[in-house]
Parts: structure tokens; C-alpha cells; sequence
């Protein structure tokens, strides 16, 4: 029904209307990997082909864990660029043999590689490695040695040739030094291929939704993304804090296509350490952003914390579609029992939420996970649901009568009208005459009658409140 490999990661950039496309491109869109040792600037590089920050950096080594893949435009041809992580000879950890793991699985399925290496250092054991592995691929292969600002240390270069991979193009990432003679390698490498340049760009077609997964670190975030796309893209540890950069997949079910976000799990405050973490967060605001729906994800064998509001808060501030997901059921001895005990508990803690839907799943066995999509869908409805202006106004009428707003001060509110201004998330505009005096929890009630009456089950909506003359008060 869905699934997902790394050569269909080309279909997941660009999704076309006619199977007939589908096929064609999957089989003639270029894929290039860059490669290399830890710490020699893979994701710089990245970040400067595509022309933005989207892979997170850092001096330290072994930053990138998951592969990082964007579209990028590379002189006419449509490319999919992906970053991967450092190859080593001498494998530290778990973390780090999944790392590798990673690495080769877009090595074998990429039609280009480039092999970045630095200049300011003299080959290493993992240089070597590196070269060993992308021999044995047969790939084509373009070296390229990183971080030449100095014109001195450009002498280094002829070390490189050791490695046996033909004239290195110096580069520099960070001052964006060589890229064009880079990229005039890659256009002539992708011709030797047999590879053409799209005579017109076909548009691409919108996902459903785009659907962001948060949650405390170790609750299972990448587990969920792997068992929906039934493939293990995203690195998966018992280690917290092993998802680092927050990573876009594209999947299809049912013939609808979603994009689901994975991110870095989010700490409390005063635990996240400066560097690698804190841009993790960075990213994930983004994320969130970008996002239609949010899905907070939770450990169903331990209790609710106060984060896990804290995260739910992050969510709710930028109006989003919000999902209350218990994952791990498949610890509960008993089942019937325990949920509903931990409906109670979720009920109690997210009081601030209560038009949130609960979902029960489990990542490792599956169970479950496909009902994100249905609850998605019926999400996705809700937020762009309008309700004509004379029906809003009926409603409101008798609402504001059924409770005439009160206030301490002689000048009373009184309703006028309201009309929807905006969808995703709805938006209403309520006009009131001395509307600086309406109570603060006058709005709560306007938005629970809403609710009962319209739904809105699974969305943020927004109401503003304006005066007959300017606007005072927004909630």
C-alpha cells in the first residue's frame, strides 16, 4: 500500500500525478552522496549546494547520524543531494555502526558520489577506509578536498592523489570557494551518465499534510517514522538524543501522499547543552512552523510529565493540529486497564486541550501506527472547514445572549458580528462594542460553544476580538 526505499526517495522530493512519471523518474533522476570521514565538512557542503542551513553543523566530529537528503538544482539537472555521516575504520559504538550503515546503504543506491576529504590534514586511517568502500561500490566518484582558504596549504593536494580517484577540486564550504568548478564536474559527470536535464519542471504535487512528530528523547519518534514507511531510514537507538537533525520523509498511503517530520526529542530547559543539541532545537521550531499537525508522542509505560505539557504548549503557540499519541502499549499488562487509566491521566494533564485526539500505538509492533493517517485526514478537514457569515452570526447571537459578557466597569461589551477570516487554523473575527473590558475568560467560553457546535476536533482556532472602531484584544 505504501513504502519506501532510498532510490524512491526521488519520487518522496517530487511526487507526480501519472504513474508513468512516477517510474520514469525513479529510474532517471540522479542521486548523489557526499561522503567522507567524520569532521571534514560533508554537511557545509550540503548546506551550501542547496543554498540554505537545513543540515545541522558543527567542529565536533560525527555530528550527522541519519541521512539528510534535499532537492537541489545542480546547472539544469534535478538532483537529489543526500549527507550522510563520517566513515570510520575503527567503529566507536552503536551509534556509530548504524551511522556507517546508513552511509553505504546511500552510497550503493547513489549514481554519483563525492568524496570530501581535508586538506589541512594529512590522510588518515578513515580517509583510506572511506576510498576502500567507495572502490568496492563502483561508483563514480568526484574527490574533492574541503577547506582551502589558504593558497599555501593547496599544496597538500597532491597527497590526494593517492587515494586514486583522478584530480581533487579544491573547495571550501564555509566561503563557498570552488563550488562552481565542483558543480561543473558534477554536470559533466551526470552527462557521462547518460543523465538529462527536464526540459520543462514539472510541478510538484502537495502532500496531504505535513505531519511533525515531538516528544521527550527515547519515546520513539524515529521507531514510528521507520515502521510507517516499513524501511529503516532513521537511526534507532535506546540511546536518548540520537536523532539529531529533523528529517522530512514523504510517504504514501491509501494514494495520499504525507510528509512526516521527524525531530530531535526535546529536553527540559535546563539540560539542553549548548552546541550540537541547542540547533536541534533550533530546527525543530522550524519544523514545527512548517508543519500542518503536530502528533506529541509519549511513553505509555511511564508517567506523564510536566515536559510533555511544556512540549504540548510549543505546538498550541503556533496554532497547529494537535495529536496526543501513547506509544509502547506493547509493555501494558493490562491493556483494556491501563488505557484507560492513562486516558484519565492524559485528560487531567491536558486539560488545556481537551478537543485532542488519543491515539494508542505501538512502533516496534506496528499496531496501530496507520491511524495517524486516517486521524490526519479527518484533522486536515476540520482546519479548512468555513462557516458562512450569516450562520456565524445566528450562532454568535445566541451564545453572547445565553451569556451576556459581564465586566466591573460601567461601560458593558456588547457583541455586533463576527465572520471567519482565515482556515489553517480557523480564524474568527468577533466584534464588540468597549471590547477592552470583556472578561479574560469570556473568550474560553465563546471557543468551548464553538466547539460544541462546529467541532473543530484536532485543530487550534483563533479568535480575535476587535473593537467597532480598532483592535484591543486578541486571544
Amino acid at each position: 500500500m505504501y513504502y519506501y526505499t532510498i532510490k524512491t526517495c526521488v519520487f518522496e522530493v517530487l511526487s507526480y500525478n501519472r504513474p508513468a512519471f512516477k517510474q520514469y523518474f525513479m529510474n532517471h533522476l540522479p542521486i548523489i552522496a557526499i561522503v567522507g570521514r567524520p569532521n571534514v565538512g560533508k554537511s557545509t557542503l550540503f548546506n551550501r549546494l542547496i543554498g540554505r542551513r537545513y543540515a545541522i553543523t558543527s567542529e565536533i566530529a560525527g555530528t550527522t547520524r541519519d541521512k539528510v537528503s534535499m532537492w537541489w538544482n545542480c546547472n539544469g539537472y534535478e538532483v537529489l543531494l543526500i549527507d550522510t555521516g563520517g566513515l570510520e575504520n575503527e567503529i566507536k559504538g552503536h551509534i556509530e555502526k548504524l551511522t556507517i550503515i546508513q552511509a553505504k546503504a546511500a552510497i550503493d543506491d547513489a549514481d554519483l558520489a563525492i568524496f570530501l576529504t581535508d586538506i589541512n590534514q594529512n590522510l588518515t586511517v578513515d580517509d583510506l577506509k572511506a576510498a576502500e568502500i567507495l572502490r568496492r561500490s563502483k561508483k563514480n566518484v568526484i574527490l574533492a578536498a574541503n577547506k582551502c582558504d589558504n593558497p599555501k596549504l593547496e599544496e597538500n593536494i597532491y597527497e590526494l592523489y593517492k587515494l586514486g580517484f583522478g584530480e581533487p577540486i579544491p573547495v571550501s564550504a564555509i566561503h563557498e570557494h570552488g563550488i562552481d568548478k565542483l558543480s561543473e564536474a558534477i554536470e559533466k559527470n551526470l552527462a557521462k551518465l547518460k543523465f538529462k536535464k527536464p526540459a520543462t519542471k514539472v510541478k510538484k504535487n502537495d502532500v496531504v499534510a505535513n505531519i511533525c512528530i515531538l516528544g521527550k528523547p527515547n519515546t520513539g519518534k524515529s521507531s514510528l517514522v521507520n515502521a510507517l514507511i516499513k524501511k529503516n531510514k532513521h537511526i534507532v537507538s535506546d540511546i536518548p538524543g540520537t536523532t539529531r537533525d529533523t528529517l522530512d520523509t514523504e510517504v504514501e498511503f491509501d494514494g495520499k501522499k504525507y510528509n512526516l517530520i521527524d525531530t530531535a526529542g526535546i529536553r527540559r530547559r535546563g539540560k539542553i547543552e549548548k552546541g550540537i543539541e541547542k540547533f536541534s532545537i533550533l530546527r525543530l521550531e522550524h519544523a514545527i512552523d512548517k508543519s500542518d499537525i503536530v502528533f506529541l508522542m509519549m511513553d505509555g509505560s511511564t508517567k506523564i510529565s510536566k515536559q510533555d505539557c511544556h512540549i504540548a504548549e510549543l505546538a498550541l503557540e503556533k496554532n497547529k493540529g494537535f495529536v496526543l499519541i501513547m506509544n509502547k502499549i506493547d509493555l501494558l499488562k493490562d491493556r483494556q486497564k491501563d488505557e484507560s487509566h492513562l486516558i484519565a491521566q492524559l485528560r487531567f494533564r491536558f486539560d488545556f486541550v481537551p478537543w485532542a485526539p488519543v491515539l494508542f500505538i505501538s512502533a516496534k509492533t506496528k499496531e496501530n501506527v496507520t491511524d495517524i493517517f486516517n486521524i490526519a485526514d479527518k484533522i486536515m478537514v476540520e482546519r479548512i472547514k468555513r462557516i458562512p457569515t450569516a450562520e456565524l452570526n445566528n450562532f454568535f447571537q445566541r451564545v453572547t445572549f445565553k451569556h451576556l459578557p459581564s465586566s466591573k466597569n460601567l461601560r458593558k461589551p456588547k457583541y455586533f458580528y463576527a465572520t471567519q477570516a482565515d482556515v489553517s487554523p480557523p480564524t474568527f473575527v468577533l466584534f464588540f462594542k468597549n471590547v477592552q473590558n470583556l472578561h479574560f475568560s469570556y473568550p474560553r467560553y465563546l471557543e468551548n460553544e464553538l466547539r460544541k457546535q462546529y467541532q473543530f476536533t484536532g485543530t487550534s482556532i483563533r479568535l480575535k476580538f476587535k473593537n467597532t472602531v480598532k483592535e484591543v484584544k486578541e486571544k
